[in-house]
């Protein structure tokens, strides 16, 4: 079954939200939430469809083959309930991705196993410098006479603590006189191999968004892994915690928005409603200017998320700046209108309607499951020492990506996990940006072309401030001023990735039929790029009542014909 039948099917299983009837609706959702109980009925329907198979490669018996389809395939349970796609499903893969790239042959056949049976695996993840923990907790593992190590200590946080079954624990190996990014390693454990009694639960934690997810703690007291626990060599854990992440950052996108498409849909809605007289929101142009905008926002996201789950496939030496880059921009642009989109609702958010209950909801959830490990931090120090190489030797040099990048159904090459790199050496998507203010220059509109040079400009000033930075230099790139640059960095790449959807539907159409005539016109490309320019702070020409109508009526004409709110326009169960 393909994937976009696998998305169908999903969404028709989950029903319609707004049925007080479906035990998947509101009322039951809002009950499990307030409860901080996991949904029965919604596990029930991921069981049906073998949601774990998605996390799975192919190779082991899964349905993994490429990163953009998983992305796509998440976004019905996102939808409905980030604690049921989180919980049940997505940490299961965030902890098996170090034994798909790392892992021993066995050790990943145990993993599919666990995971195909419908069981769960979760990973405890080590301590960052920048932690908001008081008091930091980690495992800790000696080696043993017999080649096995003794894990000790204690780790709170981890999703799904007491219901996984397989275990991947992050835990300081080495001593001190080990260089510090050697001491960390990789295990992998199925708890029922273990002595009982020697690792135990901790209890769980309460969170402030995904109250229906299970987060726990652990606790080893001279717990024994045999030497075939270890995943890869001693030493490797921080670079396989890097390289994993090259694939978990690109899809954060598509569970953030996911959430941002229900509230906007929401909200839409309440702006629609016919009131006394027979006006509506809709008549206020700052109501109209904030869906557009997070409609907009969406669509923006999307595309991020595009090229960063694609680029692992085409572009694997490149594409760790954009895996980045999705993760960071996203969630922070959703958030915001998020924050615009309650200002619609107004008083009415806070009554004790179901529906605007579930927007609470979405606004709750939208940090837990856009935080990560390392959260928005770690994103930018892990592109800061990539952008004084691109400056000096990319930038305004390199070719364009292949217009594949940008192309949802077009084929992919096998994900190669070995090519994977952790730094690149230029930056393809960069060129887009940068060939489009010449080729494109007679099919856009003035005021389109302006936008374009002015984020174009942005990439020369960016390209003379990191010239100005030694890429060694570890003070200058840890600075305020560089990591502002950064943000700016990631909005030039967002309006590249906008140009690159745009271009590929004009022609190729490799969109869904509902939503490539929006994406193939010059009016969203136009009202995608403003958006990215007001970002950047330059200046915006005057905004054309024509632009703002078509990207409005887009929004309306799915919100009415019930299908969702992101590059693909799918069909949303009615």
């Amino acid at each position: 079954m393909g994937t976009v039948q696998r998305v169908d099917e999903l969404e028709r299983a989950f029903g319609t939200l707004t049925d007080p009837g479906n035990p998947l609706g509101l009322p039951a959702l809002l009950r499990a939430d307030a409860g901080g109980e996991a949904l029965a009925a919604g596990e029930a329907v991921l069981d049906a469809a073998a949601f774990n198979a998605e996390f799975v490669p192919a190779s082991l018996g899964g349905r993994l083959t490429r990163m953009d389809e998983l992305g796509r395939v998440l976004r019905p349970a996102f939808r409905r309930d980030a604690s049921l796609g989180f919980g049940y499903g997505l940490n299961c893969f965030f902890a098996a991705v170090p034994l798909w790239l790392a892992g021993s042959e066995a050790q990943r056949a145990t993993a599919s196993a666990l995971l195909l049976n419908g069981r769960r695996v979760a990973v405890a993840r080590h301590e960052v410098a920048h932690g908001n923990h008081f008091i930091r907790d980690e495992f800790s593992a000696h080696r043993q006479g017999d080649g096995g190590f003794l894990l000790q200590g204690r780790k709170t946080g981890i999703a799904n603590a007491a219901r996984a079954d397989g275990l991947v624990l992050f835990a300081r190996t080495s001593g001190t006189q080990s260089p510090a990014g050697r001491r960390l390693s990789v295990f992998f454990t199925d708890r029922a191999s273990l002595p009982p009694g020697r690792l135990r639960d901790l209890g769980r934690q309460a969170t402030s968004g995904l109250s229906s997810t299970e987060f726990g703690g652990l606790e080893a007291r001279d717990c024994p892994l045999p030497a075939e626990a270890l995943v890869g060599a001693e030493g490797d854990g921080y670079e396989i915690s890097l390289r994993s992440s090259l694939l978990i950052r690109g899809l954060i996108p598509s569970i953030v928005l996911s959430g941002a498409d229900t509230a906007l849909r929401i909200v839409a809605r309440f702006a629609v409603r016919a009131r006394p007289g027979g006006r509506s929101a809709l008549d206020v142009r700052y109501v109209r200017d904030v869906l557009s905008g997070a409609f907009l926002d969406l669509l923006i996201s999307d595309c991020l998320a595009l090229v960063a789950t694609r680029a692992v496939h085409l572009l694997p030496r490149h594409a760790s700046a954009y895996a980045a880059a999705a993760a960071h921009l996203a969630p922070r642009m959703l958030a915001e209108s998020m924050d615009a989109l309650a200002s619609v609702l107004g008083q009415d958010q806070f009554t004790d309607d179901p529906v605007y209950a579930m927007f609470r909801k979405q606004l709750r959830d939208l940090p837990v499951t856009s935080m990560g490990h390392a959260g928005s931090v770690g994103r930018q120090i892990s592109i800061l020492p990539q952008l004084p190489v691109f400056a000096r030797h990319s930038w305004f040099a390199s070719p364009e990506p292949p217009g594949e990048l940008f192309q949802p159904d077009g084929d992919l090459p096998p994900l190669d996990a070995g090519g994977l790199a952790l730094l690149a050496d230029s930056d393809p998507l960069a060129a887009t940006l940068v060939f489009c203010t010449g080729r494109e220059s007679g099919t856009l509109s003035a005021a389109t072309r302006e936008l374009a040079h002015a984020i174009t400009r942005e990439l020369e000033e960016l390209r003379g401030a990191f010239r100005e930075i030694a890429p060694d230099d570890r003070e200058a790139l840890g600075s305020p001023y560089a990591l502002g640059l950064v943000d700016r960095y990631v909005i030039v790449l967002a309006a590249a990735a906008v140009i690159g959807v745009w271009q590929q539907a004009q022609t190729a159409g490799p969109l869904a039929a509902e939503s490539g005539a929006f994406l193939a016109d010059p009016a969203w490309l136009d009202a995608a790029l403003r958006r990215l320019a007001g970002r950047l702070g330059v200046f915006l020409p005057d905004r054309p009542a024509a632009e703002d109508q078509r990207v409005l009526a887009e929004l309306l004409a799915r919100l009415h014909g019930a299908r969702s709110l992101d590059l693909y326009g799918s069909p949303l169960a009615t």
